[in-house]
């Protein structure tokens, strides 16, 4: 039996008897249950004009190309933060592009936040973002591309009360309808919603999550099972993910439980594989002091039914004053898994994972 990660580093104090059973995941039966290695790992840029960056987003693009995003500048928040981004051409990384800054009408300068790249089904490519002061007073922004991201519409302010995804990626379901991840905060509530879309996105309706609930969550994910039902998972306030299912293509969702997967207040994201099965990449800590606490070790975990959890790799296990945060996964048309996370807030780590034997 492994003993899940989420298990394993929420004990304290670590004791002799934890070490031999992550010895043993590590080795015998843990190795046999593995379904994927590392086959690439690596930074995305070298040399940054900006001091810190964060909150990444990934999309596949046309050429079997792979375009990254994330917001950078002096700090988060600062007015001189913009959304940047890169792209992956035969096996190398294009030098950071600034895509959007946070320059407006009446020449006031705000920060922007957590990009969301998202390529529909007919090829024309998204990107979302925040723009605003704080997360309790940003509005939606939205750009498009039909080259790939070569070119970009003008950016455009999102309608009143519709945010676009908050951090992780639309899914686009059979049908072309989409569900857009997302969810406010304010100084006493946290609470997620989808934004619903029939038409190509160029309309949403805002669908509330357990709206009169008493969990505090922000930035799902959206996992879709081959019997149609869609479940959500969440960030939140409580010490691990929570989750809320439909059964109806996003129209209305299920109050919010608990999973089994720790959650430390810090942001995840998983993915629908095609062969059914879900991956999902998390901290696996318990929450500390401070909201950026337990944030130095990342995890790739995978399930068949969204209950039960089987880890399959620790991407990162460093030291307590890390950050190894935000990650954005997605499956590439040749089956691989893709990768971007923060790194200490000096980078963009991007790591590929193959189906192991």
């Amino acid at each position: 039996m492994i003993l899940p990660f989420s298990i394993l580093f929420s004990l304290r104090p670590k004791s002799y008897l934890l070490a031999f059973f992550f010895f043993l995941m590590m080795t015998g039966d843990g190795i046999a249950q593995k379904q994927w290695k590392k086959v690439t790992e690596e930074m995305i840029f070298q040399d940054a004009p900006f001091q810190q960056c964060h909150a990444s987003t990934i999309a596949e693009i046309s050429g079997a190309r792979i375009m990254a995003a994330w917001f950078g500048g002096k700090h988060e928040g600062s007015n001189d933060v913009c959304i940047w981004s890169s792209v992956l051409k035969n096996g190398k990384w294009s030098e950071p592009r600034k895509l959007a800054d946070g320059k407006s009408d009446e020449e006031t300068a705000y920060p922007l936040w957590n990009p969301v790249l998202f390529m529909n089904k007919s090829g024309k490519l998204f990107l979302y973002y925040k723009m605003g002061r704080s997360p309790r007073e940003w509005w939606g922004m939205e750009m498009s591309s039909l080259d790939g991201g070569k070119t970009w519409t003008a950016p455009k302010r999102l309608p009143d009360g519709i945010l676009g995804p908050i951090k992780n990626k639309p899914v686009e379901l059979v049908g072309g309808i989409i569900l857009s991840p997302s969810s406010t905060e304010t100084t006493k509530r946290w609470k997620a919603h989808i934004e619903r879309s029939t038409d190509g996105g160029e309309t949403w309706t805002r669908i509330p999550v357990d709206e009169k609930g008493a969990y505090d969550v922000i930035q799902p994910s959206v996992m879709v099972y081959p019997d149609g039902k869609i479940q959500l998972l969440c960030r939140s306030k409580h010490g691990v993910v929570m989750e809320s299912w439909s059964s109806d293509q996003g129209l209305s969702w299920s109050p919010l439980v608990k999973t089994s997967l720790l959650n430390p207040n810090s942001g995840t994201d998983g993915v629908s594989l095609a062969s059914g099965k879900q991956l999902f990449v998390y901290n696996p800590q318990i929450p500390g002091n401070d909201w950026f606490n337990g944030r130095y070790k990342l995890a790739l975990t995978e399930s068949t039914d969204g209950k039960d959890w089987l880890d399959q790799l620790m991407l990162e296990d460093g030291k307590e004053t890390d950050e190894f945060s935000y990650p954005a996964i997605i499956q590439s048309q040749d089956g691989k898994i893709h990768i971007t996370y923060t790194y200490n807030r000096k980078n963009i780590k991007y790591v590929v994972l193959a189906q192991g034997k």
